[in-house]
């Protein structure tokens, strides 16, 4: 009786080990079959892409090559910073596949580049909703963030000191910042410093004289966006290159032929992934 049982079970297991071994080699026939493709069927990719030059675009570019290596486990794609000029030199001289800059390129530096659009920087410089005013030209943004400027009644509001509210050195809106407006000035000593896009919000949502800066992702019901030379921060103006306050994030390539890998890279990214991506991270798209 026993032995009969132990013959059964004997042959329940060979079958199930016969039926294991002959889904191992239908997968193992499968993939050799197809060595360069997906288990979706599409191509499947390796090597590496190197992306470098803006320290501004490096995160965006940081947070695309790890979707895109999630995506294509046989790449890698290594981004380095060095500076906009930088990352245009090394996409002329082929030391990166893919140079970036966070500003136009100006004519003679696209000799022997093409630059490419992969996000706008917009930003959004904020009051109290309860401010009279509405409107600021560029000059009178400049003098407030300055210091040259530090009572509302000098651009048409309130007779009150202007509250000032700074982000912190190192903050890449900062920067932005910084650079767009301020240029060859220096920040007021005068104003308060935050942390945070949320904190920046807060401070002038407390406060009726307040103004600050955030990125445009970041715009609420508890403050007011201003509108700069007439021209309110909102996508379609940024992607109509119209709000003066925002700044292109490019990628740029040589004239020779670009690599299939870093081809794809550059597909994923102007893709509707990539851009979902581009917008999470507090930029605007451009497709």
């Amino acid at each position: 009786m026993k032995t009969g049982i132990m013959s059964k079970k004997l042959v329940v297991l060979l079958a199930a080990l016969l039926m294991v071994s002959v889904f191992a080699v239908g997968c193992l026939g499968a993939n050799q079959n197809n060595p360069g493709q997906n288990d979706d069927g599409t191509p499947r990719l390796s090597g590496t892409v190197t992306i470098a030059g803006s320290t501004s675009v490096q995160p965006i570019s940081e947070e695309l090559a790890f979707v895109f290596m999630d995506i294509n486990q046989g790449v890698r794609v290594e981004v380095m910073g060095g500076g906009s000029g930088a990352g245009i030199r090394a996409a002329e001289t082929g030391t990166a596949d893919i140079g970036a800059s966070s500003r136009d390129l100006r004519p003679e530096e696209l000799a022997n580049v093409n630059d490419i659009l992969m996000a706008i920087d917009g930003i959004a410089v904020i009051t109290h909703p309860d401010n009279p005013v509405n409107n600021l030209s560029f000059e009178d943004l400049q003098g407030i963030f300055t210091g040259e400027i530090t009572n509302w009644n000098q651009v048409g509001g309130a007779n009150a000191g202007i509250l000032v509210v700074n982000r912190e050195e190192g903050s890449g809106t900062r920067g932005a910042f910084d650079e767009i407006v301020i240029g060859d000035g220096e920040f007021t000593n005068a104003a308060i410093i935050q942390n945070s896009t949320g904190a920046v919000r807060e401070a002038v949502s407390n406060d009726v004289n307040g103004i600050g800066y955030i990125s445009i992702g970041g715009i609420n019901d508890s403050i007011k966006p201003l509108t700069i030379d007439g021209i309110a921060p909102t996508v379609e103006m940024l992607q109509a290159e119209e709000y003066p306050v925002a700044r292109p994030f490019i990628y740029i390539i040589g004239d020779d032929d670009l690599s299939e890998l870093a081809q794809a890279f550059l597909d994923f990214v102007l893709s509707a992934e990539g851009q979902r991506i581009v917008q999470e991270n507090g930029l605007v798209p451009v497709r």
